[in-house]
């Protein structure tokens, strides 16, 4: 995802800023030719590279150097201070990069560096074909990496789900909670995989694989032969098992699908029940509030988010959802549903016209 065009601040890089005022490990934000730009320091070296990361949007100066890269606060993306290609995900989109001229203590931000280009690899030792298994956000990404390099050869992605491969946050976050269209969930779009020839197959779900022969064999009964296989099919849901759970006003989410159903019982719904006080469950909870429903979580865990960021932090986030009128049943776990309500452990019932099961996932 391409980030949204951000307000010049700080100094002017091209105009020349002492050398003194950038540490050795150190970065300032600031902009050059009309963009957002950063400055960084390592040693007598410095780099000036675009300061929003491609993902969502963060400013990288608030961000930490690692040698030569620079690394995301929210979601950990990481880009080259050399060149502005985005090395790690979730980022998919490099930043600008430019050169740096020192001169009398003074650093100057000059042109921009131009793409590196594909890497040099023989073709006689690459394969002619790569499948790779797995429509999420790490098959996209191995697809979009082999072009980048330089790979000629054909790549197919299968993917069980319906939709083009997504950015998967947005499905329990923007999308749900109304403030994204639904092409804005996609991480690429049809246009993208038609013009670096990456075939996606939808719907494809493999049932086997040969690799002896090299065969992939679908649901359908179709065969798929590759030189080189990549194994990317990522987690599902974990299944809640009691009386009700399969009833049509109970909802998973993993898919552009699953958000989509979703929504649409939210438009009507007055009450829901989230089962499962994690991060996906949170995440729908303030979606759904955007919504101005009604919501209970419901959390096995006595204290939220304890095991993963600590008693405080998870009391801070209590405190925060609380404010926005979610409410909290932890230390407890739903035994049944109706069509009308929740039941939990203790025999307490809760109304839910729409309840979303979060309890984990497992790997596929």
């Amino acid at each position: 995802m391409t980030a949204q065009p951000s307000k010049l601040t700080g100094p002017d890089l091209t105009q020349g800023i002492p050398l003194s005022t950038v540490p050795d490990g150190g970065m300032l934000a600031g902009h050059a030719y009309g963009e957002p730009a950063l400055l960084a320091r390592q040693g007598n070296e410095l780099f000036a590279i675009g300061s929003v990361c491609t993902h969502y949007g963060a400013p990288l100066a608030e961000g930490l150097l690692v040698g030569e890269t620079v690394r995301c606060q929210w979601h950990h993306a990481c880009f080259s201070l050399r060149t502005g290609e985005a090395l790690r995900a979730p980022a998919l989109d490099p930043v600008a990069c430019w050169t740096v001229e020192q001169i009398d203590g003074m650093a100057y931000v000059r042109g921009k560096i131009p793409d590196g280009g594909a890497s040099n690899v023989p073709a006689s030792i690459l394969p002619a074909s790569v499948v790779i298994v797995g429509g999420g956000a790490a098959g996209n990404a191995t697809a979009e990496m082999l072009r980048r390099e330089g790979f000629a050869g054909s790549i197919t992605i299968l993917s069980a789900d319906a939709a083009l491969p997504c950015d998967r946050p947005k499905l329990s976050k923007d999308y749900l909670a109304g403030a994204a269209d639904e092409l804005l969930t996609l991480l690429r779009t049809p246009d993208f995989y038609r013009e670096h020839r990456i075939t996606v197959e939808l719907g494809a779900r493999v049932s086997s694989i040969d690799p002896a022969n090299r065969l992939v064999t679908l649901e359908d009964g179709s065969h798929r032969s590759y030189e080189a296989l990549l194994l990317a099919t990522g987690a599902e849901p974990v299944q809640l098992d009691v009386p009700g759970a399969h009833l049509p006003h109970v909802h998973i989410l993993r898919t552009l699908a699953d958000s989509r159903a979703i929504v649409a019982t939210a438009v009507t719904a007055q009450r829901a029940v989230i089962i499962g006080a994690s991060f996906i469950g949170l995440e729908v909870a303030a979606s759904l509030r955007a919504r101005k429903i009604g919501v209970h979580v419901v959390g096995r865990e006595t204290g939220l988010m304890e095991h993963v960021l600590g008693a405080e932090v998870g009391a801070f986030i209590q405190a925060l959802h609380t404010s926005h009128g979610v409410v909290f049943h932890l230390g407890t776990t739903a035994t049944a549903i109706d069509a009308q309500a929740v039941t939990l452990q203790g025999g307490e019932r809760l109304e839910a016209d729409l309840v979303i099961v979060g309890i984990g996932v497992r790997p596929v």
